[in-house]
């Protein structure tokens, strides 16, 4: 099938830039919530049309198994997060923290975002992959900072400098891989290209890819808010707009994640190449325990939520980093389940922290009591988030340490162990949140309750059901990541 300008693989890019255009203009911010929402559900309606129709592979596009994954979600999660973020910044309007040209900046910079996201994924460049990562880097550092305030400044600050390393090791990564390359396919834009890289791997010089998959994994790890290359990400998620806070962590995360994946599959393809997987592995683990004992110390929610984005992308990496049929499909589903249990729980503490007035956890208390659809949806979140049966990331929990003990047994015993203990700081936390004497201030809820419903019930029915044909689709790129 050739290129056609009307494919559906086009809307999925031109929409979002071309709506970023008009909402730069729109003055009035209920109508550039409207059109944000639009625009985001007219993404994921072509993202979808992307399960049937697919362009050939082109020099700078590619529509694969593995990217249409990506694409649905973030697609899926980006439209969710728009409607809520309409509910969220009226509120933030209406208490004098943002105000129209704000909001203007910050309409078009969330499309912007999703342009960025959506290019990095179906980018058949590697070097087109790095610009478009490189976009949305610099777009969320604009978007943490725009309540300009110290704190918020700051946090975009570090986020922006050690985005930046990150960035900048990961440049180096793919330079190396191009000079792998070169000698094989040539000088000129073909040795960026992934289809024919993954064609010629195995004749390129092993040396040279395991050291650019050492600088690719550090470099996008540092997206992904691997530890000990994370501390942008707590800051970020407690400065920024809570909207910005779900998108970071359903969506940013798992695109750098995804230009892993994909370096990992080329490492794959050369057999004189060292195997990637332990790097993730360790990485992983190391996440995983880090964070998950740092969830003890947080006093701020979503600082709280943010260091369970670093645990949880821990056992993601993990997942892959083992490798193999199970590891993988559970690894591709305990990374959609996070997306949907984790922007579900920063639609609810959003609107926590705005009829609470704060993001400190002491001074919030009884939300079941004083606002039971908040506090009884963020209870639901974070029993999911722990991964308490039967919801969609006990299942996946289930399948890596089933898969871990089958093959490598003493990984699981510090695999658990992490689990357990965040599990134990999640619910020491919910607990004085959720039950007991009401605390703080008592703010009606103007909040917008679809989106994170929605998510959840999705989780849930994920845990009891999944349908063959995702099954099957899940099976297939868990076989296209070795």
């Amino acid at each position: 099938m050739s290129a056609l300008p009307f494919e559906p693989i086009y809307a999925v890019l031109l929409i979002p830039i071309v709506a970023a255009g008009v909402l730069a203009f729109v003055p009035d911010f209920r109508i550039g919530a409207r059109i944000n929402s639009l625009a985001a559900f007219a993404t994921f309606l072509a993202a979808l049309s992307l399960l049937a129709v697919r362009p050939e592979p082109g020099t700078y596009i590619l529509v694969d198994d593995l990217n249409v994954v990506f694409v649905v979600l973030s697609t899926f999660v980006g439209f969710t997060t728009s409607v809520f973020s309409a509910s969220y910044i009226a509120h933030e309007v209406e208490i004098g923290r943002l105000t129209p040209t704000h909001l203007r900046f910050y309409h078009a910079m969330y499309q912007t975002l999703m342009f960025a996201m959506n290019l990095a994924l179906v980018a058949n460049n590697i070097g087109l992959m790095w610009v478009a990562i490189e976009i949305a880097t610099l777009t969320t550092v604009l978007m943490v900072g725009i309540y300009r305030t110290h704190e918020a400044l700051e946090a975009a600050w570090k986020y922006f400098i050690l985005g930046s390393v990150g960035i900048a090791l990961a440049l180096f990564g793919t330079i190396l891989v191009y000079t792998a390359a070169q000698p094989v396919v040539g000088e000129g834009v073909d040795a960026m290209v992934w289809t024919t890289l993954m064609e010629k791997a195995s004749t390129f010089d092993p040396a040279l890819l395991n050291l650019a998959f050492v600088f690719l994994l550090l470099g996008y790890g540092t997206k992904v808010g691997l530890a000990p290359l994370h501390a942008w990400l707590p800051d970020a998620h407690a400065e920024g707009p809570t909207p910005i806070s779900a998108v970071l962590s359903g969506l940013l995360l798992n695109v750098a994640l995804y230009a892993v994946l994909r370096f990992k599959m080329l490492l794959a393809a050369n057999p004189e190449a060292l195997a990637p997987g332990p790097l993730m592995v360790i990485l992983g683990l190391l996440s995983l325990l880090f964070a998950a004992l740092m969830l003890y110390r947080r006093r701020d929610i979503k600082r709280l939520f943010a260091y369970s984005s670093i645990e949880h992308m821990g056992i993601i990496v993990f997942a892959f980093g083992m490798g193999g049929p199970l590891a993988n499909f559970a690894g591709l589903l305990h990374m959609t389940m996070h997306s949907l249990t984790k922007s579900a729980i920063f639609f609810s503490v959003g609107h926590i922290a705005q009829v609470k007035g704060t993001q400190r956890i002491s001074d919030m208390g009884g939300l079941t009591e004083t606002h039971p659809w908040l506090g009884w949806g963020l209870l639901l979140g974070v029993a999911a988030i722990a991964g308490m049966p039967p919801l969609g990331l006990f299942m996946s929990e289930f399948l890596i340490v089933s898969s871990t003990f089958a093959r490598e047994p003493l990984l699981a015993i510090p695999l658990v162990a992490g689990l357990l203990i965040a599990l134990g700081a999640l619910f020491l936390r919910m607990n004085s949140i959720a039950f007991g004497e009401p605390r703080g201030a008592n703010a009606p809820a103007k909040a917008s309750y679809v989106p994170m419903f929605l998510h959840l019930a999705l989780v849930l029915c994920a845990g009891i059901f999944l349908p063959g044909p995702l099954v099957a689709w899940f099976r297939h790129v868990a076989d296209l990541l070795g």
